[in-house]
């Protein structure tokens, strides 16, 4: 299926003000630069363009000097691979010289700065990609790109082995591409190649298949899309485990205002807490990362084990313990499910807890409050804590003062 284009689109790309003094200053009959990749395909389509990146036949000396003339500030963010992002009235725009590929071993490339249009729009990895606008507001499309998008086709330029075998992360990014832009099957000759070249990918660092993964995730075909990896022999590998791909829907449905990846990554392939811990070494995660993948493991457990149906104060006693955005997904996840089982008064309760409404209960007792009723100093402080926490969720984790004072006066009776 082939659909119409958003030509006006690009017109109006090239009247932002910011973006044309850019474009302004860096052409003259001696040099050209031009906007390339993804504002123009994103642009077309009829969607956000959020950043603007240029390709240029200036070396990066020449673009920072420019840039200087023209009164923009130039940081040398990717010099050495010949970007230089350039800031106009606050707004950044990575400019990058026209590149060739010399050599390439699967992970990097070794390339020479050129000034052939075509040249560096073939290096690419998508026909798609390779589309670039010129200040006169004429498209250039050197690789069938502007065909495949509006038939809403990811396909790789060229030979899809050989542009594999320059950087294996590819592989990915036609998966991740797919599952944002296409329609459809993947392109059966990119899709055989990705199966045949498979191995490469254990050649890349974690960080990198890390990065593509998570973006897939929260892609707008992520569904879709994490099936047909699945069902080609990629996700097992990726994930160092096995899938639910039920609870990934239901998380990707009801996170779809706020796709966060991580709680999709959570969803896909967390069953219990041991597998947070292999997806950090898979995967790389941060801390943070983990430490979320850890604490819905854990209210997975606990809420497949849960006695009673989720009420409002169940709710409310469960936030008390774990982040109100943790439970939400957990319960997102296991919806339908013969266990937990949920009333609508325990969502409406979560929703509010969730959106910010109502505060989450903070337990009300310090360490220095018994000091100051007379308890020394030590171990015992802890141990009283926890068991006047422990009558405190069984009451209804209530946080007014009375019910403050009461719970201490008790603890200090019992001390």
């Amino acid at each position: 299926m082939t659909e119409a284009l958003n030509r006006q689109a690009l017109t109006d790309l090239l009247q932002r003000p910011e973006l044309r003094r850019l474009l302004e200053a860096f052409n003259d009959g001696a040099e050209e630069t031009r906007i390339v990749g993804g504002a123009v395909r994103n642009a077309l389509l009829g969607r956000p363009v959020t950043e603007v990146d240029c390709t240029t036949t200036m070396l990066p000396d020449a673009i920072m000097e420019r840039a200087k003339r023209a009164g923009f500030k130039a940081v040398p963010t990717g010099i050495e691979h010949g970007t230089i992002t350039v800031i106009v009235d606050g707004e950044p725009f990575e400019i990058t010289t026209l590149r060739e590929d010399v050599e390439t071993d699967g992970r990097h490339a070794v390339v020479h700065f050129g000034r052939d249009f075509v040249r560096d729009a073939k290096r690419r990895d998508f026909t798609i990609n390779a589309l670039s606008l010129g200040l006169d507001a004429q498209l250039y499309d050197y690789t069938g790109g502007e065909a495949d998008l509006a038939a809403r086709r990811v396909r790789f330029i060229g030979e899809a082995h050989i542009r594999i075998r320059e950087d294996y992360l590819r592989i990915m990014r036609f998966f991740r591409f797919h599952a944002e832009y296409a329609q459809g099957d993947p392109d059966p000759e990119g899709l055989a190649a990705s199966g045949a070249e498979r191995q490469g990918l254990a050649i890349l660092s974690k960080e990198r298949i890390r990065h593509e993964l998570l973006k897939l995730l929260v892609a707008r075909r992520a569904e879709e899309t994490v099936c047909i990896l699945a069902d080609h022999g990629f996700l097992t590998g990726l994930l160092g485990g096995v899938a639910e791909f039920g609870r990934f829907d239901r998380v990707a449905a009801d996170n779809r205002g706020n796709p966060g990846a991580i709680w999709r990554l959570a969803a896909l392939a967390v069953m219990v807490e041991e597998d947070a811990e292999r997806l950090r070494e898979q995967l790389r995660l941060s801390n943070d990362e983990h430490r979320k993948l850890a604490a819905y493991a854990r209210l997975l457990n606990l809420l497949k084990t849960w006695p009673l149906p989720l009420d409002a104060a169940t709710i409310r006693r469960l936030v008390a313990d774990h982040e109100p955005e943790t439970l939400g997904i957990a319960l997102a996840a296991t919806a339908g499910e013969p266990s937990p089982v949920v009333h609508d008064d325990a969502r409406e309760a979560l929703a509010r807890y969730r959106n910010g409404a109502e505060p989450g209960p903070v337990f009300p007792l310090r360490g220095a409050d018994l000091v100051e009723g007379g308890v020394p100093k030590g171990p015992k402080i802890g141990e009283m804590l926890t068991r006047a926490r422990q009558a405190w969720l069984a009451e209804g984790c209530r946080t007014d003062e009375a019910y403050a004072r009461d719970l201490l006066r008790r603890v200090l009776e019992q001390a």
